[in-house]
């Protein structure tokens, strides 16, 4: 065992199929069509986030899954649920600020954006989610530059 692979908290996590990729009706396409954002299209834009500690999206992870993701567009409203993929993640937090970002830059700025830990799945389940709905927070964690590294790492395509 390598000392790399001794200090990862999950060596050996169990890696899940990627969905298909959704396929474009000729309506979504039209740019004079009003589109609704969805549920699908909210999770094609956090599926592919890099996982800190693996090589591996949070798809292939199964931290983030589309019934997980629940969009409410005419109110302004999206939530997701990540479930970390051990219960003592202290990765926990950043995935969050990943997901939290790579939303808050993706979409309309008026979107109220919920990201939150599957109830049950982290033991500090309570903290993460208090951090992540903190918006004072969010912003502080944005200004640290070493953080916003790590995020934007988190958030950059790899090659496939």
């Amino acid at each position: 065992m390598s000392a790399a692979t001794a200090r990862l908290e999950n060596a050996n996590p169990h890696i899940f199929q990627r969905a298909g990729e959704r396929l474009l009706t000729a309506g979504e396409e039209d740019e004079d069509v009003a589109d609704p954002i969805d549920d699908r299209e909210i999770f094609d834009l956090i599926r592919s986030i890099n996982d800190p500690e693996h090589p591996l999206s949070l798809e292939e992870l199964n931290v983030v899954e589309q019934l997980r993701v629940n969009v409410n567009d005419p109110g302004s409203t999206v939530s997701v649920e990540f479930t970390p993929t051990i219960p003592h993640c202290s990765m926990a937090t950043l995935i969050g600020l990943s997901i939290k970002v790579k939303l808050l830059r993706s979409l309309p700025d008026r979107f109220k954006i919920d990201v939150h830990i599957t109830p049950g799945t982290h033991a500090s389940e309570d903290a993460v989610n208090k951090q992540l709905a903190d918006k004072e927070r969010v912003a502080a964690a944005l200004e640290n530059s070493q953080l916003l590294e790590v995020v934007n790492q988190c958030l950059s395509t790899r090659p496939v």
